[in-house]
């Protein structure tokens, strides 16, 4: 396990995670008739807060690439799904609010389960790449069950959308990721000419693009404890998804590892719920309720 992965990766959950918090304050106040769409971004590239916290998320994500590009997903995701402690940390200072038990039970939980993860999956990378037919299979279930859960959440005035838009944004997100990892590959292997004739990059931009708008809708239609959390437990999950599917990445399988490995995703899961609903957490000001009603056509 490289030192410099995991600095690299922790220091783009930090961005990440600040980024979030300021992204969530400023998207609160756009126009609720941008809701997932594109004319969302032209509302909110006025505000200079959303605008900080873009930089900080494009840090981050250029900081996760590097991370990918020398270290395994199943290695980098665990540790960018830390974003959440930084979160929590700006927005502790700014509500004022004490950890208490709650708070610091999330923060064991969720680093305690990162470190169970690791030390007992020593993720690795392999020569065992998959075949195109199961690499599309994952990315496809991936993309498609995304687009489902935005259909979904769209159509519906249930308080769970924007949590459902999060979701959906973590699967793109994951597999944006893994994308990043193999974009990074090509231009090792073969420079840039390698790099832009393939379709990886333009995957990750258009993925990068869909995401940030169904993530802007998600923080602009509840509070950042109503997303963030789902936001940050699904993409590591699909993240190491596709890692393991069709990147070659491997774990340890023997059943003490694997014990600990579900243990570890687990209290990482649990951690990410109780930091989400703390107090210190953003409650926002635009209700669930305003959501619009998209009528199909």
């Amino acid at each position: 396990m490289s030192v410099l992965v995991v600095v690299l990766a922790v220091s783009a959950a930090c961005c990440l995670g600040l980024g979030y918090v300021l992204q969530q304050n400023a998207a609160q106040h756009a126009p609720l008739s941008d809701f997932l769409s594109p004319r969302l971004l032209l509302d909110l590239v006025r505000m200079p807060r959303w605008l900080a916290g873009l930089g900080l998320m494009v840090c981050g994500m250029a900081l996760g690439a590097v991370a990918l590009g020398n270290g395994e997903l199943s290695l980098v995701e665990p540790l960018l799904a830390t974003n959440l402690l930084f979160a929590m940390a700006l927005s502790r200072r700014i509500t004022r609010q004490p950890l208490g038990r709650q708070g610091w039970a999330g923060l064991a939980l969720l680093a305690g389960g990162v470190t169970a993860f690791i030390l007992a999956g020593q993720p690795r990378g392999g020569d065992d790449i998959a075949g195109p037919l199961r690499h599309w299979l994952i990315i496809g279930v991936m993309v498609g069950s995304a687009l489902a859960l935005v259909a979904f959440a769209a159509r519906s005035r249930l308080s769970a959308g924007p949590a459902l838009l999060a979701v959906a944004a973590g699967l793109l997100y994951g597999v944006q990721d893994a994308l990043t990892r193999v974009s990074g590959q090509r231009f090792t292997e073969g420079g840039w000419l390698v790099l832009f004739t393939g379709w990886q990059p333009y995957a990750v931009l258009v993925l990068g693009v869909v995401g940030l708008i169904i993530v802007q809708s998600a923080f602009e239609t509840a509070s950042l404890r109503m997303s963030l959390p789902a936001l940050t437990a699904t993409q590591p999950l699909a993240g190491i998804v596709c890692g393991v599917g069709f990147l070659g990445d491997q774990l340890r399988t023997d059943a003490g590892a694997l014990a600990w490995q579900s243990a570890g995703l687990a209290a990482i899961v649990v951690g990410i719920v109780l930091l989400g609903i703390h107090p210190a957490m953003p409650r926002g000001g635009a209700p669930v309720e305003r959501v619009p009603n998209v009528q199909p056509s």
